[in-house]
């Protein structure tokens, strides 16, 4: 395609007629709108504002309203984006005009508008104004009101409006933006600024940390979780992402932690629910000399209250319960996310996870016997992993074999084993989580035991009955920090070392619904310091994914950031002081999240296949951390970033390329997506034209059937299914040796595959990595191939065909058609 002028050619007012503030009927100001559209269209290049003009004319018709007439316009540019991914940009442009219109218009109590030049000079006045109104209408911290405002109203920098792409703005626009009765009167530095004052209340110098912070936000180039986005700055800032919790084999305590569960997930955490000591199915029960009904009645109720408190309408509630793979209940367990069966014993909106030992495993390796028991039996099988759990769980199967023990039976390593890929094959859950290497490499082994993950398998601290973990999180944006040449390492040392500080300060800003959690986050300071657009820093790096330099990358960026974050929190306890339950722990002893790799790796006897390679010199970090300690119990962990990924329009996390081009689909509607590096090597290589763009639908944004596209191309574009699971595991497990917690780590399944999935999950466990998230497969049905001009059409919008119920794993296996239901999931709740 050829570079289209933003001039427009055919300037021509249409003859129709904008209703008035009063409802009177006023001539279409024409010459705004196409000044509206040539300043959406500067800057980019391939945009045309006539194009823009020319679609949205259609749509107009005398006496439109001011919203209609944005929305004609936002439309117009949005049917362009499937040949031109730079039409995403001038929609977003579009929209903002729409949102200036509605905020401005809001707080000065009539009709105003101002393009995105005019704001250049009105944001200073806009954001005293508003920060005064958020205060009056009690949505916004009073303390807000004692910052600078006129100087903080200075620092914005109103051309960062324009970084967004439409997802993101759009994302931004339906579920961030402060709003009263419906109208948004926040814009988007504002609330970047809004959000960076919030963390910075408790600063000494508060007017400087805020400009650091917002420098930081507005950037892109760190991104707080949403519940961080969503609440900072307001007069209930609930700013933690995550939430783990034990539940007690009591009465009381299961319906005291459901309701916790309620509490937690009204201001947006994300919720993990360790439900291993909960007596099974038959065992017996002293007050009422009956046999209990097990876990799974629990679990439906625990199902129902995540969807009834839907964190305020912004999202819906959830939650995950995880079982350790001995529990009596595990094989119900295994079925609560079935379509068939007694619905009063089914979970549906419920994520569930496996919390697997090590031992577990072993006899699978070797088809061995497994014994699943009652917890009111062998309860401290709860608290013990590693060499500790194996010696006392075979004295437990040594005592059911002498009749000691009530409740228990023996079933198949294998076959259990079978079971468990064959539900997460067919349903999507539950996941696959390792109880070991969680615990033995945790920091905090000393305080406790971690005793399951989170929402979304990223989070590993501990818990027990009065102890809720609590963790904060935020994403460091990768595509920021890298040029052609490689890692832009100042820049990621200086973001790093902020973005520590942004987290630290979460801690004690936050509002705590429950006095658990409180207790818990105060104490032990946990914060989850993660990355994402990883996609794009290799695509900018000109790195195929698939290939070996995709996995040192991933190894050396993780291990810069984990050096300055580690350094960052060391020199905050210098600062700040040190955590509280930092004696005996890890980092007191000077070993780092490299130095723990030995500990997993002495408990298997040597059998983990892990690099322990290292490019920077960490003896003067080990010894700075044992002499002045760390501020924080534990500092990184990779969630999804589902949504704030979007709004810095980015790819999600370290999760490969999706497709090229395809809709996506969230609670802000349908998007069309489509990766603008592909792109610009196209149009280099004079391949981007109308057939390129039908092509990439009928394929489903994959490269590999199309013979015209070289094969460089195909190899550094290639989508997640194309490049399988092998390296992802490589890459994850580099990482994994960096980081303190876990990673929320997607597979992927091109085909259905017993013996695939049987391979890939050991892989995962022996090459060390803590936790597994989703299992994502491609649908055997076909995509829609209709046009997505005027429609934004559902270019991926598959009709997903699931297994049967009874599907065997060995059916799977055999299988070349079926396919899983599990399809581009995402999580939005811990980011």
């Amino acid at each position: 395609m050829t570079r289209a002028s933003n001039a427009v050619v055919s300037s021509a007012a249409p003859d129709v007629r904008v209703s008035g503030p009063t409802g009177e009927p006023e001539p279409l100001n024409w010459d705004r709108v196409s000044t509206v559209v040539e300043q959406a269209c500067a800057g980019l290049a391939d945009v045309s504002a006539e194009h823009v003009l020319r679609e949205a004319r259609r749509n107009l018709y005398d006496g439109i309203s001011p919203d209609e007439l944005a929305t004609a316009l936002i439309m117009a540019a949005r049917t362009l984006v499937e040949a031109e991914p730079n039409y995403s940009r001038v929609t977003a442009r579009l929209l903002l005009d729409e949102l200036r219109r509605e905020a401005l218009s809001f707080l000065e109590g009539q009709q105003r508008e101002a393009d995105q030049e005019e704001m250049r000079q009105r944001y200073p006045d806009y954001f005293v104004r508003y920060v005064r109104h958020g205060i009056g209408n009690g949505q916004l911290d009073p303390r807000l009101g004692e910052f600078d405002l006129e100087e903080l109203g200075a620092a914005l920098r109103p051309e960062r409006d324009t970084l967004f792409d439409f997802l993101g703005l759009r994302t931004l626009y339906d579920r961030y933006l402060l709003h009263e009765r419906g109208v948004r009167y926040e814009l988007p530095q504002a609330f970047f600024m809004r959000v960076a004052m919030g963390l910075a209340l408790e600063e000494d110098d508060r007017g400087r940390r805020a400009v650091e912070f917002y420098e930081l936000l507005s950037a892109m180039d760190f991104m707080c979780s949403t519940p961080t986005l969503f609440n900072a700055g307001t007069t209930r800032p609930q700013l933690s992402s995550c939430f783990l919790t034990t539940v007690d084999d009591d009465l009381r305590h299961i319906f005291h932690s459901i309701g916790n569960n309620a509490k937690l997930s009204k201001y947006a955490g994300g919720l993990g629910n360790d439900w291993t000591p909960v007596r099974g199915i038959g065992a017996h029960i002293n007050g009422t000399n009956g046999r209990s009904q097990g876990v799974v009645p629990f679990l439906k109720i625990a199902n129902d209250t995540a969807v009834a408190v839907n964190q305020g309408g912004k999202r819906k509630g959830a939650v995950c319960a995880y079982l350790e793979t001995w529990h009596i209940d595990v094989e119900e367990f295994l079925d609560l996310r079935k379509n068939t069966g007694d619905d009063r014993r089914r979970t549906h909106d419920m994520n569930t996870a496996n919390w697997v030992p090590d031992e577990f495993l072993r006899r699978v390796e070797a088809d061995g016997t497994w014994t699943l028991f009652s917890p009111d039996e062998v309860g401290d099988l709860h608290d013990l992993y590693g060499t500790e759990f194996a010696e006392r769980y075979r004295e437990c199967e040594r005592a059911a074999e002498r009749g000691e023990l009530r409740v228990h039976r023996r079933v198949s390593a294998v076959d259990l084993w079978r079971r468990m890929l064959t539900m997460l094959f067919e349903t999507g859950h539950p996941w696959i989580t390792f109880k070991d290497p969680c615990n033995l490499r945790s920091p905090q082994q000393h305080a406790g035991v971690v005793h399951s993950s989170n929402l979304c398998t990223e989070i590993t601290l501990n818990t027990d009955r009065d102890e809720v973990a609590v963790c904060n999180l935020g994403s460091i944006n990768l595509a920021n920090h890298v040029t052609a040449d490689g890692i832009d390492r100042e820049r990621l040392e200086r973001t790093t070392r902020t973005a520590v500080r942004m987290l630290d300060n979460v801690i004690d800003i936050n509002f705590y619904t429950i006095p658990e959690a409180r207790d818990s986050n105060t104490r032990h300071r946990p914060v989850g310091l993660g990355v994402m657009g990883l996609t794009d820093a290799l695509f900018e790096r000109r790195i195929p994914m698939s290939s070996q330099r995709a996995v040192e990358f991933a190894d050396h960026s993780m291990e810069e950031i984990s050096y300055h974050a580690i350094s960052a929190s060391a020199e905050l306890a210098a600062e700040r002081g040190r955590y509280e339950s930092f004696e005996g722990s890890l980092w007191s002893r000077g070993i780092l999240p490299l130095d723990s790799l030995e500990l997993l790796r002495r408990e298997r006897d040597g059998d983990v296949e892990l690099s322990t390679s290292s490019t920077l010199d960490w003896q003067p970090l080990r010894e700075k951390v044992r002499r002045q300690g760390m501020r924080n119990s534990n500092v990184m962990a990779i969630a999804p970033t589902a949504t704030i990924s979007n709004i810095c329009g980015v790819g999600q996390s370290v999760e490969p390329l999706y497709r090229n081009l395809y809709v996506k689909s969230n609670m802000s509607g349908d998007f069309t997506v489509i990766n603008p590096h592909l792109v610009a090597d196209l149009k280099r290589a004079g391949l981007w034209d109308r057939r390129m763009v039908a092509d990439l639908k009928y394929h489903d944004g994959a490269l590999g059937p199309i013979e015209r596209i070289p094969a460089e191309f195909k190899e550094l574009y290639a989508t997640a299914f194309e490049i399988g699971s092998d390296r992802l595991i490589e890459a994850a497990a580099r990482r994994q040796k960096w980081i303190d917690q876990a990673q929320s780590l997607n597979l992927y399944l091109a085909r259905p595959s017993g013996r695939e999935l049987d391979r890939q999950y050991r892989d995962a466990w022996r090459k060390g990595l803590k936790t597994t998230y989703y299992l994502r497969s491609s649908s055997a049905s076909d995509v829609e191939k209709s046009t997505l001009r005027g429609t934004d059409g559902k270019l991926n919008a598959v009709s997903p065909t699931v297994l049967p119920a009874d599907t065997s794993f060995d059916a799977a296996n055999s299988s070349d058609e079926a396919a899983c239901a599990v399809e581009d999931p995402e999580c939005e709740v811990c980011q």
